[in-house]
This record gives C-alpha cells, structure tokens and sequence, in this order.
C-alpha cells in the first residue's frame, strides 16, 4: 500500500549543482531532469552542502560523519540505497524519503531531500522527484533561485 493518496508521478533528476557561498548560512544544490530541460534549486545548510560536496570528491575524513555512519550502519544491516524520492513541497519544504531495499523488501524512510542526498551522491543512488513538486518548485523559483556567483553575466548586453 502506497503512504501517498494518489501515486505520484516521478521523474529522474541527477545532481548538477553544489553552490556554496561562504557569505551564508544558506546554501544550495540544483536538481537537474535527466533527458530533461528542467531544474530547480533547494535551499539547505552548510553542513549539508559540504558534506554532499566532500562525498562527490569521494573525500574520506579522518572519522565518520553523519553520513558516513549512516552508510556503514545500512550497509552493515544488509541493506542498500535503491533510490531517492523527493515527493512534497510545503510552504517552501522539501519532503524526502530514502527507499531502502532489505533483503526482498523495500522500505520507505523519511529524510531531509539534503540529507537523502548525500547518503546516497557517493554511491550515485538515482533520484526521482514527483512531477507535481517541479512543477510547484517552478512556479516557487524566483524566491529559491541562488545567487549570481561572481564573475557569472546577466546576458543583458
């Protein structure tokens, strides 16, 4: 039985942008469609964003942080990461889950979309977010675009 009232209807997004400025608390990642024109950014800490940074350079650190550990530990239950489900946006909030396969089973876990990520970037678990929340992410963007990086145009020459 679906958590969802209707079943939604997901599409593939890859990881295309990890934008960290060192001038805010609020950093950002950009979720790219695959075979698609469409993007949208969320908005997520900085721990968040260089963890997520740190896993796609396939950076170890010298101990294991949140992510690491929740690797190990799902790894060490028998389970694996088989994808990544964004499935709600609310006043501005991300909803996520981590869908894990157990032996036969799979199991849905609530998680922040930052967190899920970046879980899941350094094994390059496949994300899928639910067309309705690319949609409301659109209509959203303006108030969740990042900031122009320095030395970036506005093309309005």
């Amino acid at each position: 039985m679906s958590r969802y009232p209707r079943e939604p209807m997901f599409v593939s997004m890859e990881l295309s942008r990890v934008l960290i400025l060192d001038s805010s608390a609020e950093q950002f990642i950009t979720l790219t469609e695959k075979d698609g024109p469409r993007s949208f950014a969320i908005k997520i800490g900085t721990t968040e964003a260089l963890a997520i940074e740190r896993r796609l350079r396939g950076e170890a650190p010298p101990r294991p942080q949140t992510h690491e550990l929740l690797d190990s530990v799902l790894r060490a239950l028998g389970g694996s990461l088989e994808r990544i489900l964004i499935h709600r946006l609310d006043s501005g909030t991300y909803h996520a889950s981590l869908v894990i396969r157990q032996g036969g089973e799979l199991l849905e876990v609530d998680a922040r979309p930052s967190d899920a990520i970046a879980l899941g970037v350094a094994h390059r678990t496949p994300i899928e977010v639910a067309e309705d929340v690319i949609r409301e992410a659109a209509e959203d963007r303006p108030e969740v675009e990042p900031p122009i990086e320095a030395g970036e145009d506005d093309d309005d020459d």
